[in-house]
């Protein structure tokens, strides 16, 4: 299925914006759509589970589908294909993220947008 997707350029190392991709417990923290997350599996990778709780308390089981280590992942949430995760460094100092969803549910995007300034906050004040 043909995905859709939306970047943005951070001041901040990759491996920084992949760590908060990755790191399951911060996921509220830049995730406009997820009130919490918890992995089931022992670690972040493909096959990997957890439960996620929607900013409307809905909650629903979700699998990491796959993982280009440091580069992206993409996840099934309730069975659906979600959200994919991308980061490109642009140097040492900068990168670009971008967040990709299969194209019927294209209106997400502006949830992607607002989870990427988070993103762009938090890689701010990791780095500072």
């Amino acid at each position: 299925m043909r995905t859709i997707r939306v970047w943005r350029e951070i001041d901040a190392p990759a491996h920084v914006l992949w760590d908060l991709l990755t790191d399951v417990d911060r996921w509220s923290t830049w995730g406009p759509s997820i009130r919490t997350a918890a992995l089931r599996s022992a670690e972040f990778g493909p096959g990997a589970t957890g439960t996620v709780v929607s900013f409307l308390g809905t909650r629903l089981r979700f699998e990491i589908t796959d993982v280009e280590a440091g580069v992206r992942w993409g996840w099934r949430v309730a069975g659906i294909n979600a959200t994919d995760h991308v980061v490109e460094s642009s140097g040492a100092d900068r990168c670009r993220v971008g967040f990709g969803v299969p194209w019927p549910v294209a209106p997400y995007l502006a949830v992607c947008l607002g989870g990427l300034r988070r993103l762009d906050r938090l890689a701010l004040a990791t780095v500072a």
